[in-house]
């Protein structure tokens, strides 16, 4: 995924800070953990950068979950109901299940894209 180092596509896949890419902001990586999924750094230990600039910061991520789990659902529906030809209520179990299975990922990506609305990539800030 290297490839895509410099954009905020990267930051928000790989969870790393929004400015230099070079640490992750969670304190576990993997947000399977779920007693640890909203535990981040408070700093990025290469750059400084602050991850939550005010009380109550991530609150606005809230609104981009909901359009991420909007797109998980619709991609479920558009799977089971009109790929497998699945009946619409297994289709709805569909939706119900890939939202809870993908729920930690759901919300890890929401803050993700909440903190790289704030900021932007500096290269200037890279340890290269």
């Amino acid at each position: 995924m290297n490839f895509l180092k410099g954009s905020k596509l990267y930051s928000v896949l790989t969870g790393t800070c929004p400015v230099c890419q070079e640490e992750s902001m969670y304190k576990d990586p993997n947000p399977y953990h779920i007693s640890r999924i909203f535990d981040m750094h408070t700093r990025c230990s290469n750059c400084g950068t602050r991850y939550k600039m005010e009380p109550s910061f991530f609150f606005g991520a809230m609104y981009v979950s909901y359009a991420v789990g909007i797109a998980f659902a619709t991609a479920a529906f558009v799977i089971s109901y009109w790929l497998l030809e699945l009946s619409l209520l297994i289709s709805f179990f569909a939706i119900v299940i890939t939202l809870v299975i993908f729920l930690p990922i759901i919300v890890r990506w929401s803050r993700n894209i909440w903190v790289n609305f704030f900021f932007t990539f500096d290269p200037k800030k890279t340890k290269n």
